[in-house]
């Protein structure tokens, strides 16, 4: 057992000793599961046992890429399924097809985000186009980004100069959402240019503390990659561009079927069975060769 981990065992154990440790059950529940990891032998980044914030934001072509972030939402909430993890929603930018903008979720488990973490990265579709009227194929990409739920708040320091805070009604235009208040947060921090949207809470204030936490949580995420991009040798723009050359996976639906992981090589010949979730396979191979 490393120094590292008799460390954070020790740090747990002396928060699970707290009288109040369980005031929070989610957050004590993920500090709980972390701390099994570790005695069995699990591995040593503190976040792997513990929650994932998901998000998909559409990129290049138009409304298939929309359809498509609506493809891998699905797609990631089968594997929760499957998993018995639970999903919510903390954003959705919606168009009038039923396709994504970008949306947010929150998924809670044993294990979420050190599974998740490797289906970070750019995401490929090629398939005839249901948005065309003689049935093109058409290419579109989609971007993955996987964050810990928890960031140590000593890591990450917001100044507020750095934040403009945005207030907006929660959910899409007109029905039943014309009445709602304005409790959505969209919070921008300005030397990064990183931003998150939240809706999913009933308060403005309780939007605005999630969307803090989630933007150290992404601030936290990009210097993580800056610092393994330069161990690498190689540049972190490379790696997150929203369009074609920077893809990890190919979904293709026509002229054939496959599915390909172009970071390991595994590949499937059922589209299908992956879209509704099954990607256990993909995850193994990316996380047995440190792809992520």
């Amino acid at each position: 057992m490393t120094d590292e981990r008799e460390t954070r065992l020790a740090q747990l154990e002396a928060m699970m000793a707290s009288p109040d440790f369980w005031a929070d059950k989610d957050s004590a529940q993920t500090l709980v599961q972390e701390y099994q990891s570790l005695k069995e032998g699990g591995s040593g980044d503190p976040h792997d046992a513990g929650n994932a914030t998901l998000a998909i934001l559409a990129g290049a072509g138009g409304d298939d890429a929309e359809d498509f972030a609506r493809m891998l939402r699905r797609m990631y909430e089968g594997y929760a399924a499957k998993k018995g993890w639970r999903v919510r929603e903390l954003h959705a930018n919606e168009n009038d097809h039923g396709g994504y903008r970008n949306l947010m979720l929150e998924i809670s488990g044993s294990g979420a985000y050190g599974r998740l973490k490797h289906e970070a990265g750019v995401h490929r579709l090629v398939r005839q186009s249901p948005f065309n009227a003689n049935a093109k194929r058409q290419t579109s990409f989609a971007l993955v980004e996987v964050l810990p739920t928890l960031v140590a708040t000593d890591k990450v320091e917001l100044k507020p100069d750095d934040l403009d805070i945005q207030f907006a009604r929660s959910g899409g235009a007109g029905g039943q959402n014309v009445n709602k208040r304005e409790t959505a947060v969209r919070i921008l921090h300005t030397p990064t240019n990183l931003s998150v949207h939240v809706s999913s809470e009933r308060t403005q204030l309780a939007n605005r503390e999630k969307g803090l936490e989630l933007l150290k949580a992404k601030i936290f995420a990009k210097e993580e990659a800056a610092r393994e991009a330069t161990a690498k040798g190689r540049s972190i723009a490379a790696t997150t561009a929203n369009e074609w050359g920077s893809q990890i996976r190919s979904y293709v639906l026509h002229p054939y079927k496959m599915v390909k992981d172009h970071r390991t090589g595994h590949e499937s010949g059922n589209p299908d069975k992956v879209l509704e979730g099954d990607v256990d396979d993909f995850i193994d191979a990316a996380a047995a060769t440190g792809a992520e």
